[in-house]
């Protein structure tokens, strides 16, 4: 994507998207370092109706857009961008990464917004590590950091536009925990490397992608292997999708006025200054 190599685990052939879920990437990479930092990472590029989220595993990620945000998360934090009726922005390793290199791993998943919030003035929130709060399973070796959403009474209040439960698994080998997640709710796990066994029945690997249907309201996890895995679970919004790249609308007409609303710069203008 862009000149990235990186892996998606959402759409695929099997699954085109889980309402309210429509893409999921996984970008994971060695900086070799010796470049400058407008030479790495993802450039301006626009969003309406929809929120693109990001989880920063290691490295970090330095975001800035139309609206004037200028924010640097670091490894263990996340960002949310409610895009609403559009934005501009960049997202890049911090230059200091691009500089000397190091390790960079990132999910980027995409949130649907429902119609009637689609056209709302955007939002974006940086969380750091600090402010992800954790649910640690009774053996001490699962821990769940709650991006949105609440675990035993635990909550991480996100401004999310519909009801969501996200995630970080953290699983020891033999760790083992229940996870409540309401039956109405879809959901998936995206497994980043390790090995976990889920539901007592189905074996995740290394970038599996596992989707279940909406019978019972607990998953469990048994961690097989030291694993790193995300959840994300969220009640349907049950409408038309019609998208265009970076543009998630309920028609084609809305996506045409996006698209042109776009280029007479109604969604702002990111000059990125290094």
């Amino acid at each position: 994507m862009g000149g990235i190599y990186l892996d998606q685990a959402l759409p695929i052939a099997e699954l085109e998207q889980l309402d309210p879920f429509l893409l999921i990437h996984h970008w994971n990479q060695t900086l070799e370092g010796g470049q400058k930092q407008k030479e790495v990472g993802v450039g301006p590029h626009p969003h309406r109706g929809f929120s693109p989220v990001t989880l920063i595993y290691k490295g970090s990620v330095h975001h800035r857009d139309s609206r004037g945000m200028d924010s640097i998360v670091r490894e263990g934090g996340a960002q949310w961008m409610n895009s609403g009726m559009g934005i501009v922005h960049s997202e890049r390793p911090d230059a200091e990464l691009a500089e000397k290199g190091g390790n960079f791993e990132i999910i980027q998943f995409w949130v649907n917004t429902p119609a009637k919030y689609k056209m709302l003035e955007p939002e974006y929130y940086p969380m750091d590590k600090s402010s992800i709060p954790e649910v640690i399973s009774e053996d001490g070796k699962v821990s769940l950091g709650i991006i949105a959403g609440a675990i035993n009474g635990i909550n991480r209040k996100s401004k999310t536009n519909t009801e969501l439960l996200i995630c970080k698994i953290t699983a020891n080998k033999d760790g083992k925990m229940l996870v409540n997640v309401p039956e109405d709710y879809n959901a998936m796990i995206y497994q980043l490397d390790g090995e976990l066994l889920i539901n007592h029945s189905f074996t995740s690997r290394s970038k599996n992608l596992v989707w279940f249907k909406n019978i019972g309201d607990q998953i469990s996890l048994e961690g097989r292997k030291d694993s790193r895995a995300v959840l994300l679970a969220g009640k349907p919004i049950g409408e038309e999708v019609t998208t265009y790249g970076s543009f998630v609308m309920n028609n084609q007409t809305e996506i045409l006025t996006a698209i042109r609303d776009y280029q007479q710069g109604k969604m702002g203008i990111l000059i990125e200054e290094f």
